[in-house]
């Protein structure tokens, strides 16, 4: 079930890029089924907060009618950055599951690694490098072409 959720991801960050946004794709899954899946929408919504993590679980809590996410994985084509890393701990997503590393902007195996810090409440099984191949290209075509 991993790569078939990583693939919906995926297609959103497809989407994504098509509406001109950096390709990052979301899908927020409980009890394998989708909840909620987005991808970045910044430029579209004029909100820096707009990322596909953050829609996609924004959509979920409505969808459960929660403000928390008990049992819910999160894919997700990008490692995410710190403000999507705390959201995801805030929601109390159960686990994390990511494509491509993220050296310059990913907290969580990357820079301030939000769920190593001790004042971190949550921290969520991560489960790394899944579609990474696929992801990273997408992101490295997406910034090459507009170079």
């Amino acid at each position: 079930m991993k790569r078939s959720m990583m693939d919906v991801a995926i297609e959103e960050a497809r989407a994504a890029a098509g509406r001109g946004e950096v390709p990052v794709g979301a899908v927020a899954v409980k009890d394998g089924m989708v909840l909620a899946r987005a991808g970045n929408r910044t430029l579209e919504l004029a909100d820096p907060t707009a990322h596909a993590e953050m829609l996609a679980i924004r959509a979920a809590c409505a969808a459960l009618g929660s403000q928390r996410l008990p049992g819910v994985d999160l894919y997700v084509t990008l490692e995410p950055c710190p403000m999507c890393a705390a959201a995801i701990s805030f929601a109390r997503i159960r686990r994390l599951y990511f494509g491509a590393a993220d050296e310059k902007g990913g907290a969580v195996e990357n820079g301030v690694r939000f769920y190593a810090s001790p004042t971190c409440h949550h921290r969520p099984e991560v489960y790394s490098g899944i579609g990474e191949t696929e992801a990273a290209a997408l992101l490295r075509d997406f910034f090459r072409d507009r170079r």
